[in-house]
């Protein structure tokens, strides 16, 4: 989505040695999670300013939110499985938020070239789950040749869910929001939207 250029940092910032791989956009998730711990102040400009890391900070924002609220009542009887609860989010989160493949969008110019990055799409499928009531989306794939336009892509994705929720109500609501979000956000040609639900937590007071 956007051109980073790590000389652009904040001067005398020490140097990040992280694998570019777990970079969003030229910063670590560490640095990311830190920003959100000083309530993005000082604000960062080159942080703002990316598509990428600002989706990141609304993903990390929503797990936090759940983890000390959705998530209270069943961390307190198994406060092990909160914490794998919260790691599998994040590791999911940190495996998506990378740029990935080009996504190309059409243009009237020939010799224009538009486009959005896998993970801009990713994080719009995250947030089409954070607008379900009763939904988190884990992780979404895009199976197909995204980069060749009119490919057919079949897109998974695997979602979990609050207890007491409709599981088939709730999967076709996620289903149908996914197909719209696609249809008005990118030019890709879906196949078939796949939905697993792959588990379940405990509202606040919820059953035991």
């Amino acid at each position: 989505m956007s051109d980073h250029d790590d000389d652009a940092r904040v001067p005398g910032a020490p140097p990040q040695p992280a694998d570019q791989d777990e970079l969003v956009d030229g910063r670590t998730l560490d640095e990311l999670e830190d920003y959100l711990d000083r309530g993005r102040t000082p604000r960062d400009p080159g942080i703002e300013a990316s598509a990428e890391c600002r989706l990141t900070l609304r993903a990390l924002e929503r797990v936090r939110g759940l983890s000390l609220s959705a998530l209270e009542d069943e961390a307190s009887r198994l406060p092990s499985r909160d914490d794998t609860w919260i790691s599998g989010l994040i590791e999911s989160i940190k495996a998506e938020v990378v740029g990935g493949r080009d996504i190309p969008l059409r243009h009237p110019d020939p010799g224009v070239r538009l486009g959005v990055t896998e993970a801009a799409v990713r994080g719009l499928l995250r947030q089409v789950g954070d607008a379900v009531d009763g939904v988190v989306v884990r992780s979404s794939e895009l199976d197909g040749d995204v980069t060749e336009a009119d490919a057919p892509i079949e897109v998974t994705l695997t979602m979990t869910a609050r207890y007491g929720v409709p599981l088939r109500e709730a999967a076709g609501a996620l289903r149908a929001a996914a197909v719209s979000a696609l249809a008005l956000h990118t030019e890709l040609r879906i196949a078939a939207v796949h939905v697993v639900v792959d588990d379940v937590w405990l509202d606040e007071g919820g059953a035991s």
